[in-house]
């Protein structure tokens, strides 16, 4: 069985403040385009003790810091390796 592939998005108040909250559906949407329903887990997590830098994003183990609805998809390309 492959494993999944992971996008851990941070939820902590201070990426929440910034941003975070509105890129929950950007990933979903990115997700249902890609059709990476069965090979992705997207969740959300409190905070990954990188507050000055957020929003941030895990991707596969990898952050990505600064995130916004601009990048977002180049980091989720990179990350998830998608062409």
């Amino acid at each position: 069985m492959l494993r999944k592939q992971k996008i851990v998005l941070c939820l902590g108040s201070s990426c929440f403040a910034r941003g975070n909250r509105s890129l929950v559906e950007v990933v979903r949407k990115y997700i249902l385009r890609h059709n990476l329903e069965d090979s992705v887990e997207f969740k959300a997590d409190h905070c990954f003790e990188q507050c000055s830098l957020g929003p941030n994003i895990l991707i596969n183990g990898r952050l990505y810091q600064q995130v916004t609805p601009e990048n977002i998809e180049a980091y989720l390309d990179e990350g998830l390796k998608i062409p």
